[in-house]
């Protein structure tokens, strides 16, 4: 096996020059560089990466700490995270902490002892201990897909990234006005998320927007997994005047919200009319196909990977905020006919709500 004395004598240069190149420690001519490469290249050499962590106090790898991995909308972020990170020479480690925030801290904490560089988080509803950790031991730190509003009179301290979450959803509940549904119903996420209640918030501009009232009973909780998208979406066909229309606020109450409605005989958009946020990949499966708000899954782990390595170059940098827009793809379970569209395209309504990407640094 090639070692790095080997490079060098081959190359021409000293250790500390093979050194320099490897881990970007120094400047090196151009010429000098590309002579290392070529090196490496012929005798197959493979850098020690423990011994050069050592030396650099870096690992090169980044801990990602997302819940519900089998979920496909974090399924995609897990892909945008990793082909991002391989991009730029990182290693991944990935913990699920299952939206526990005792757990969530304790994966956090094992991640950060493994040296990983950085980490990007999506906190549970309760990530007060998660902060407090990731703060008191200054852990470059992007916040994804959920957010955290800092102390009051405080500027953040963590990078975040997400996706516009209430004006598409107002968009949905808009979308349904138009079609002459007056009562709504929210199949809502797990309480105390930035997403529920961005998603909520924007169901209620929607009906605003249209002139209708906000009725309390029409929003239920569904806990952002699959069984309380079932229960939430019973609990809203027993009301004395059930809802004409439901918006459900992620993919898996979506499939829950789906086996509710078969339960009880209910045919989607004959009987109800149906639309969700989330994309995933079966949607245009189902019959009727499912009209959704699509999010940049893979984009949104791409952008995490980029600002934590801005935030690596750049300890001292305000931190940023950084929402990615959303798209409305127009299908039939809200009971519109089919839109035509090229093969292999999705199929999107003739006038999605605006959408604009934000940035904003605090």
């Amino acid at each position: 096996m090639a070692t790095m004395a080997d490079v060098a004598r081959s190359a021409g240069v000293s250790v500390a020059t093979v050194s320099h190149v490897l881990n970007g420690t120094r400047p090196v001519l151009p010429h000098t560089r590309q002579a290392v490469l070529d090196a490496i290249d012929a005798l197959g050499y493979t850098p020690n990466t423990l011994a050069r962590s050592l030396v650099t106090a870096r690992t090169h790898s980044i801990g990602l700490a997302v819940s519900a991995i089998s979920n496909p909308y974090f399924t995609e972020i897990l892909q945008g995270v990793e082909a991002a990170a391989l991009d730029s020479g990182y290693s991944l480690l990935i913990a699920d902490p299952h939206d526990d925030p005792r757990h969530e801290r304790k994966v956090v904490q094992l991640l950060h002892e493994r040296r990983v560089d950085g980490m990007i988080v999506a906190p549970s509803a309760d990530p007060r201990e998660l902060l407090a950790y990731l703060g008191r031991h200054n852990v470059p730190t992007v916040l994804l897909d959920r957010l955290v509003d800092p102390p009051a009179g405080s500027a953040p301290r963590f990078d975040q990234v997400c996706a516009e979450n209430a004006e598409p959803t107002a968009g949905l509940v808009t979308h349904l006005t138009g079609l002459g549904h007056r009562r709504i119903g929210l199949v809502a996420g797990l309480p105390g998320l930035s997403t529920t209640s961005e998603r909520v918030s924007g169901y209620r501009h929607g009906l605003a927007a249209a002139g209708l009232p906000h009725d309390e009973r029409l929003v239920v909780h569904g806990d952002s997994d699959a069984a309380g998208g079932e229960r939430a979406t019973a609990a809203l066909l027993s009301l004395a005047a059930p809802p004409t229309a439901l918006v459900t606020a992620n993919n898996a109450m979506t499939i829950g919200a789906l086996r509710a409605l078969r339960d009880r005989g209910l045919s989607v958009p004959d009987d109800i009319a149906l639309c969700c946020f989330d994309d995933f990949a079966w949607a245009d499966l189902f019959s009727p196909r499912l009209t959704a708000v699509a999010q940049p899954s893979k984009e949104l782990g791409a952008e995490a990977v980029r600002i934590l390595l801005e935030r690596l170059a750049a300890p001292d940098r305000p931190a940023k905020t950084v929402r990615l827009p959303c798209a409305f793809v127009h299908r039939t379970s809200c009971g519109c006919p089919e839109v035509p569209a090229p093969d292999g395209e999705r199929r999107r309504a003739q006038n999605p709500p605006p959408q604009h990407r934000k940035g904003t640094t605090s």
